[in-house]
């Protein structure tokens, strides 16, 4: 138990460090900026309690809002986005997965994987945005901030999986 929460200690380090360090200086087009730390709740297995769901979602959050300036934003938005992990995995899941799947590229194949990881990050995203404009009167700008944000960070959270689950080289060069 210990492991698992330096493990996912360690993810959520790393995922504001790469946010304050490198996407929050990164604005492409002046819409699109990646918000990968919605990672961390997708690398949540299917038997993790609600309760700490929602603690990880609100404390990477606000560690976001702190390093990005963007005051409950974050937070708000990875508690909503932690609220609906376990329903999205279900939805998205194999058949056959056993009751402690954690959601990866290998685990559950590349189309569910996929499809999973979608729609976590377009729910971050709407959650995010609807947080972070509070209103509809720039309707257009919301909708490309909105489309391009969440196009970079599911390359970026696709990249990271990609990544995490290299498998070893062994061999001599």
């Amino acid at each position: 138990m210990l492991i698992t929460f330096l493990s996912r200690l360690l993810w959520l380090l790393v995922l504001i460090a790469l946010q304050m360090l490198v996407f929050n200086h990164i604005h492409l087009l002046g819409y699109a900026t990646a918000l990968p730390y919605v990672y961390l709740l997708m690398l949540m297995p299917k038997d993790t309690p609600r309760w700490q769901l929602l603690l990880w979602g609100f404390a990477g959050g606000l560690a976001a809002d702190v390093v990005s300036l963007t005051p409950g934003v974050g937070a708000g938005a990875m508690t909503v986005t932690a609220m609906a992990q376990p329903s999205l995995l279900r939805l998205f899941e194999p058949k056959d997965a056993p009751a402690d799947l954690e959601p990866s590229l290998a685990d559950m194949g590349v189309a569910p994987y996929m499809r999973y990881a979608a729609a976590m990050v377009l729910l971050f995203c709407t959650a995010y945005f609807a947080l972070l404009a509070f209103s509809f009167f720039h309707l257009r700008d919301l909708a490309l901030s909105l489309v391009s944000t969440f196009a970079l960070t599911l390359a970026v959270c696709l990249s990271l999986e990609a990544l995490r689950k290299q498998p070893q080289q062994h061999g001599r060069l």
